[in-house]
């Protein structure tokens, strides 16, 4: 390891990008888009001085990890994890997770790594100064949740429509308690502080409801970065089996979650494939899967996207028999009309 150093890749140049991305196609890997800083290790002494080894990160998430088969042993692996811990520490970011191939997950329990979960395509490791159990036991105490029989929903609301809001009092109707996890990833144009405190406030009649960010192991950039990078085939597969194990393994045997409610999705493919993964896994788990039609208008499903197609639009008429008072009342806000006027600016509605 004599020697040996760290180069940092500019992301904006297009050949240094390029050529990253040349070398983790060898390994059958891509370099994510939501990737933020990007380390490769060269073989000096070979001409061009061509990549032997790379990793990057995206915020907390260390992924994209590839070693040459001749330079593994050598030391390599530790010396780019570190070198992208410091970078994180550097950010005061002092808890990790890891994206690897399941044949590397030795390599990393020896740099300190705690498993969380692994299937046949990709492992999800954590390090840092807390893991899932501490996180869990944090969350069970701060919302005072005890052992009895909860039913559970998981949802983005971008913005809350009242698609959610029926899927919710169809829950509530029929268990004595909800737990409703907001998805706490800040990626979709509606910010996570918005949309926690419009289902919260949308939801405060029904009394055996409570709203919960989901925290860092939900539908996040570590367990579920195909649902905000919207990757499609093996990848998606890998995912959406992975965030619907840590639910179960994790978050239901802590909660004592014995069931969990989703809507039907006839439209996006992540969702529908989310779903399916749920369906196989979360009996293995011992908890039941509850599909819930959808509320529709004018024989359409209401849906997030819809009513961001509308705004987007500027087609508002019928926004009133999609949305909520609590959503209607947040979209004539400053911040309500800036989001608006975002999407409106964008190129995609999402």
């Amino acid at each position: 390891m004599f020697g040996v150093n760290a180069e940092w890749v500019n992301l904006k140049d297009r050949l240094e990008r390029e050529e990253v991305e040349a070398f983790l196609q060898g390994f059958d890997l891509i370099l994510d888009q939501d990737v933020d800083y990007t380390l490769v290790i060269r073989d000096e002494v070979s001409q061009g001085a061509s990549i032997v080894a790379t990793c990057s990160k995206a915020k907390s998430v260390l992924k994209c990890f590839a070693v040459r088969e001749e330079s593994r042993g050598e030391g390599i692996t530790s010396f780019l994890i570190s070198a992208l811990l410091d970078k994180l520490f550097s950010q005061g970011i002092f808890h990790s997770f890891i994206f690897t191939k399941p044949a590397n997950t030795d390599v990393f329990l020896a740099l300190n790594f705690k498993l969380i979960h692994g299937n046949a395509d990709v492992a999800l490791l954590e390090n840092g100064i807390y893991d899932i159990h501490q996180a869990l036991d944090r969350m069970k105490i701060k919302y005072q949740l005890e052992d009895e029989d909860k039913a559970s929903l998981v949802m983005n609301c971008n913005p809350f429509t009242l698609g959610h809001a029926y899927c919710i009092e169809e829950a509530s109707r029929n268990n004595q308690e909800v737990l409703v996890f907001i998805v706490e990833e800040d990626q979709s144009l509606f910010p996570f502080k918005t949309r926690y405190e419009l289902v919260r406030k949308g939801v405060a009649h029904l009394k055996n409801v409570r709203v919960i960010p989901s925290g860092e192991y939900i539908i996040s950039a570590a367990t579920f970065p195909a649902y905000f990078l919207r990757e499609k085939g093996a990848w998606l597969r890998a995912y959406v089996e992975l965030d619907s194990s840590v639910f179960g393994k994790y978050f239901c045997k802590s909660f004592n979650i014995t069931k969990r409610y989703v809507g039907n999705e006839p439209y996006c493919q992540v969702t529908e494939a989310y779903n399916e993964a749920l369906k196989q896994v979360l009996p293995l788990y011992g908890v039941e899967l509850y599909v819930v039609e959808r509320k529709d208008f004018k024989n359409v499903p209401i849906s997030a996207s819809r009513v961001r197609e509308l705004l987007k639009k500027g087609e508002l008429d019928d926004l009133k028999n999609l949305l909520p008072e609590v959503t209607l009342e947040f979209l004539n806000t400053s911040l309500g009309r800036e989001i608006v006027e975002k999407l409106k600016s964008s190129d995609s509605p999402h």
